[in-house]
């Protein structure tokens, strides 16, 4: 192994002990000691931890690895607006639901998005809840899988590791400081790792207009290329000619910014801050970051086109090659020198929090709806305080060696899964929460009729629809989601008005 190697190594390494350490420290301090601690970390997170994790644990290898590969290949027109509808959305959702879920979810009494659903609008039988634990199941599992992937491509590629070995190894460190410090290792290592984030995406943009021979020269080569720099044409590399980016598409790549009315693993974070009237600090922080940092990661897929065109790095052809912008950087920065291949390392630290930001989110949302919300609640499984912990930790682990399963392949489409999953949480919860949250004629029936037909929309639109291409060609989250509205008001309007005690708790909460 290179001395380039090596240097990039030990940054790794380091990250890792210092993300399992966290875990320790918070089991010691009785983090993982209770279901409310473990969950929701006993609602004491501030204000910076609050933004900083409900941002990294959205952003995922999309940002460091998605975002850029588009931008390079496509120009600025697709994942420009695509950032735009992710901007929007996270702002309206610090805005408008994230105090009142905060409120909501305290009178509720309330520890889980499942949790949350059945109590609000008090269903007994827990079928509300059962229906949101399995669906955080059916969408969480490959989506943690290709998290999983995402570190045993990154050590196999560059380092000639085992994928297998590799993808394992991850997937110990994330699961071990989940389980050890729950909620609050969870959010702690997310702050940690979107500083690593921030600090990997400046470097690559000094070291990439460096190497691509200067700030002139990269506009001059984005210029250079038909509609590469407009919003409303695409680039098409194969000939150097553009097409129009129509109304319709805008339209439908905005529509992502919908999902995150939907996101149990954010939503989380809005319950569990300590204090409601810190939200509006939160919310600001994690805007700024959200735009910020969306614009650098567009930045480096121009950048990297530029120092291609320099000859610095290969010319990459296919979207799957285009992804890997920032790597091929990182490995280019570690050739010179052991200083510059520990700052490299830090690049690829980098990578890795992102993927494992989302991952454990995932892990721990997705244990919640097994062991709190299906066996203990629905399934009325009686527990001790240990006994449920103990639950919560082993369906962590059950869900991580599905996960390794599914991943298990190195040339699997998993990531593919992603855009998907966004959609079917953004389209079957997203609704469900805006109308409990804003709309006090909406009852039971309306909720169960909302959540079944946006997820089961979800899987009509990308299957059946929007192959027929056209107009019937845009993200399946729009529709699904227009869908889900409507039948929650239709039902609602239609079956009997909320009891008293419901109307009563959602006057309460107040604006």
């Amino acid at each position: 192994m290179s001395t380039g190697h090596l240097g990039m190594l030990f940054s790794i390494i380091v990250y890792l002990i210092v993300m399992v350490y966290v875990g320790f420290y918070f089991s010691k301090k009785g983090s993982g000691d209770n279901t409310d601690e473990f969950y929701l970390g006993g609602r004491k997170l501030g204000p910076l931890v609050t933004a900083m994790s409900a941002e990294a644990s959205d952003m995922s290898s999309w940002l460091l690895m998605g975002l850029p590969g588009v931008a390079y290949l496509t120009g600025i027109s697709d994942a420009g607006w695509t950032a735009l509808g992710l901007a929007v959305g996270t702002y309206l959702n610090w805005l408008i639901v994230a105090k009142r879920l905060r409120r909501y979810s305290v009178a509720c009494n309330a520890i889980t998005i499942p949790d949350f659903f059945s109590r609000r609008y008090r269903d007994q039988k827990n079928i509300l809840m059962c229906i949101a634990a399995i669906i955080i199941l059916i969408f969480f599992i490959p989506y943690t899988a290709s998290g999983f992937k995402a570190i045993g491509t990154l050590f196999a590629s560059l380092f000639g590791v085992n994928y297998h070995i590799a993808m394992i190894v991850g997937a110990i460190v994330i699961v071990g400081y989940t389980i050890m410090g729950g909620f609050m290792a969870v959010s702690t290592t997310d702050l940690i790792q979107s500083i690593v984030m921030t600090i990997s995406l400046v470097i690559i943009v000094a070291f990439g207009v460096h190497v691509a021979g200067g700030w002139d020269a990269v506009m001059d080569n984005a210029r250079s290329m038909a509609g590469y720099l407009s919003m409303t044409q695409m680039h098409n590399m194969a000939d150097n000619t553009s097409t129009p980016y129509s109304l319709l598409t805008i339209v439908s790549t905005m529509a992502w910014g919908l999902g995150y009315f939907g996101m149990p693993h954010i939503l989380l974070r809005f319950m569990a801050i300590e204090d409601e009237n810190k939200l509006t600090l939160s919310r600001r922080i994690a805007s700024v970051w959200v735009v910020i940092s969306m614009f650098v990661a567009i930045l480096i897929g121009i950048i990297g086109l530029a120092a291609s065109k320099a000859g610095a790095l290969p010319l990459f052809a296919t979207s799957s090659e285009s992804e890997t912008v920032i790597i091929t950087f990182a490995g280019l920065l570690g050739e010179h020198g052991l200083l510059a291949a520990v700052v490299a390392g830090v690049v690829l630290a980098g990578i890795l929090a992102c993927t494992m930001s989302t991952a454990d989110s995932q892990l721990l949302t997705a244990a919640s709806g097994v062991s709190q919300n299906l066996l203990q609640d629905f399934m009325k499984i009686k527990m001790s305080a240990k006994a449920s912990m103990t639950a919560a930790r082993l369906t962590v682990l059950g869900i991580s060696l599905i996960a390794v399963v599914l991943a298990w392949n190195p040339d699997s489409s998993v990531f593919t899964i992603v855009s998907f999953a966004w959609a079917g949480f953004g389209a079957a919860f997203g609704p469900v929460v805006l109308f409990a949250l804003f709309w006090k004629r909406s009852n039971l029936q309306g909720a169960l009729a909302g959540m079944i037909s946006g997820g089961v929309m979800v899987f009509l639109w990308k299957y059946l629809i929007k192959p027929m291409g056209g107009v019937w060609g845009i993200y399946e989250l729009l529709p699904a989601f227009i869908v889900a509205c409507l039948a929650i008001v239709i039902v609602s309007l239609t079956t009997a008005a909320p009891s008293e005690d419901i109307c009563r708790e959602f006057d309460s909460i107040g604006k």
